[in-house]
């Protein structure tokens, strides 16, 4: 069987959460918001985490079932520049060939910043800086950051589109992006033209979010795991899980949304934490003859959701 719009469905995995804060360092207050990819045949987890002081560190964890997870001790990936001098947060991950590709946000205490690190192996990791200075994914929505510049939330697609690579990216509407290489990209269209939008009345109709890179289906579609949310003010929202698609063939285009999500806050953990009623995935893998979906709750622990199509069954994508 091979991959069709929707996946699914999820279901969230009885050993929530399956990573937690821990003991006095930079991973002692909230863990969460992961990406993840299969590396000879195990599952890596790449997590933010912080400590009281909410500056966030990339951490790594390795697993050989998807659920049971050990971690590395130190960050891989930390501040260092001015524009993430408060942290490095959010990470999506994508490998092309014997390179990692990072996408992550650096925040600076004002503005966020979509960038750039690669690394061979993902522990040593060459940071190539912000991606899109002077963009700003809330331009058209009558709320949310101010400024000119303001991104998040990059996925890539391992092969290229028509010749060139492809990226999608942001937070409050989300735009495409394409590269000739992988290192320089390019927005198919000013921050004025999103091609996604929150929904009015909807579960998504404050913002709108990229999740998981793409998986790609038989019918020549790219499906998203996305996020989306309703707020009535920047601590009182419900975030929730849902899916898009766009074609192989017109990939800056949005051709199906799921109306409802596929994720929302139901477990204690769910509803608990430094943002309560939050799910936010980042992370999609297809390991062991199964779908895992990795996600937040409540900026605040990690947990896994699984989509088991049974044995004998392949799924093209991943």
């Amino acid at each position: 069987m091979t991959a069709t719009f929707p996946l699914g469905p999820f279901t969230p995995s009885p050993a929530n959460p399956i990573l937690r804060p821990r003991g006095e360092g930079w991973e002692s207050g909230n863990l969460y918001n992961p990406a993840a990819i299969v590396v000879d045949d195990r599952v890596a987890l790449l997590y933010r985490a912080h400590a009281e002081d909410r500056v966030s560190r990339i951490g790594l964890a390795w697993s050989d079932d998807g659920v049971r997870f050990d971690r590395e001790d130190d960050p891989v990936l930390f501040p260092e520049h001015d524009y993430e001098r408060a942290g490095c947060e959010d990470p999506r991950v994508t490998r092309v060939g014997d390179t990692f590709y990072l996408t992550y946000t650096g925040f600076d205490g004002a503005r966020a910043q979509l960038c750039l690190a690669t690394s061979p192996d993902l522990r040593g990791w060459a940071k190539h800086g912000p991606l899109f200075p002077g963009f700003n994914t809330w331009r058209t929505l009558p709320y949310g950051p101010g400024g000119p510049t303001w991104s998040k939330a990059g996925v890539i697609h391992p092969e290229p589109l028509g010749g060139r690579y492809w990226m999608w990216f942001g937070e409050g509407t989300i735009h495409a992006a394409t590269s000739p290489d992988l290192l320089h990209w390019t927005p198919v269209a000013d921050d004025e033209h999103p091609m996604h939008t929150p929904t009015p009345g909807a579960w998504d109709s404050t913002l709108v979010e990229i999740g998981a890179p793409p998986v790609r289906t038989g019918d020549g579609l790219l499906v998203f795991l996305t996020n989306g949310a309703t707020a009535s003010s920047p601590t009182e929202v419900d975030y929730r899980c849902g899916q898009i698609a766009v074609s192989v063939d017109d990939p800056a285009t949005v051709v199906a949304r799921t109306p409802e999500p596929w994720l929302t806050p139901t477990s204690y953990e769910d509803t608990h934490g430094m943002i309560a009623n939050v799910t936010f995935v980042e992370g999609l893998v297809w390991f062991r003859e199964r779908w895992l979906a990795y996600y937040g709750q409540s900026d605040t622990t990690l947990a896994v959701a699984i989509c088991d199509h049974g044995p004998g069954k392949t799924v093209s994508g991943q």
